[in-house]
């Protein structure tokens, strides 16, 4: 592999990796609701993709020319680092560091979902059944964030092949 690209997938995949625990921190330190706001996940998942394409196309312009292949491999390797430290940090902070605060982010969206549930009129025995398949999950659990690290994978490895795609260096034409 480029050591170009190795450099900058573990540059990026670290600042990639800080950016969503000081994001993490700092919601769990203003206010637990934060959590489930849908503006939150709006701004983090426009910095990822920000950070990806600034990151494409500095890895494009120290290289040159950059293949598909190697759009990809250097996105994809960083997003995954990134996401790696997120769920590491998530795992320490909500399962050792503060195990109370799942339970009230478990509260707060069980509440949340209540919420949305009866606003679209659903019936109480559906509510009622969510509400306990709710509180039967652990969205932190190891199994539970591994889960979460594998679906994440998928939608990074599409966005890769999106990004590989617009920012591959086009093929030069011979006579």
């Amino acid at each position: 592999m480029n050591e170009i690209i190795k450099k900058n997938a573990l540059t990026f995949g670290f600042i990639i990796g800080l950016f969503s625990v000081l994001t993490t921190t700092l919601i769990y330190i203003i206010d637990l609701e934060l959590f489930t706001k849908w503006w939150i996940g709006i701004i983090t998942i426009s910095f990822s993709i920000a950070i990806g394409c600034y990151l494409v196309i500095k890895t494009k312009k120290e290289m040159g020319t950059i293949s598909f292949k190697e759009t990809f491999s250097v996105y994809f390797i960083a997003a995954s680092i990134g996401y790696l430290i997120s769920n590491l940090f998530n795992y320490l902070l909500f399962n050792f560091i503060d195990p109370e605060a799942k339970e009230k982010i478990k509260e707060i969206v069980i509440k949340y979902t209540v919420d949305i549930l009866e606003k679209v009129g659903s019936p109480k025995s559906a509510i009622n059944e969510t509400i306990q398949k709710m509180n039967e999950t652990d969205s932190y659990s190891i199994g539970n964030l591994l889960f979460g690290y594998a679906f994440s994978l998928v939608i990074i490895a599409i966005f890769g092949l999106i990004l590989a795609a617009i920012f591959k260096s086009k093929p030069s034409q011979g006579l």
